[in-house]
């Protein structure tokens, strides 16, 4: 049986070890991952999937590479 999760927020963690907890899900993550900067520009992070294609994971802010990702409830 599969459940029905509910996204909660964003997490973004920079490779320096920085974390940021995003927690408006119904806000763009990009937006509030600025606003925790103090930033106001932010170029796109992309990686190659295994057939190729580009996929956008996160954003690069100030010299800082954030992966972003969704954070879901969850029940086991």
């Amino acid at each position: 049986m599969k459940t029905e999760t509910k996204r909660i927020g964003y997490m973004a963690v920079g490779n320096h070890g920085t974390t940021y907890h995003l927690t408006e899900a119904n806000k763009h993550p990009r937006g509030q991952l600025l606003a925790k900067c103090c930033r106001k520009h932010a170029d796109k992070m992309y990686i190659d999937t295994k057939s190729g294609e580009a996929k956008r994971i996160g954003y690069i802010i100030g010299g800082e590479w954030f992966t972003v990702y969704a954070v879901h409830t969850w029940e086991g």
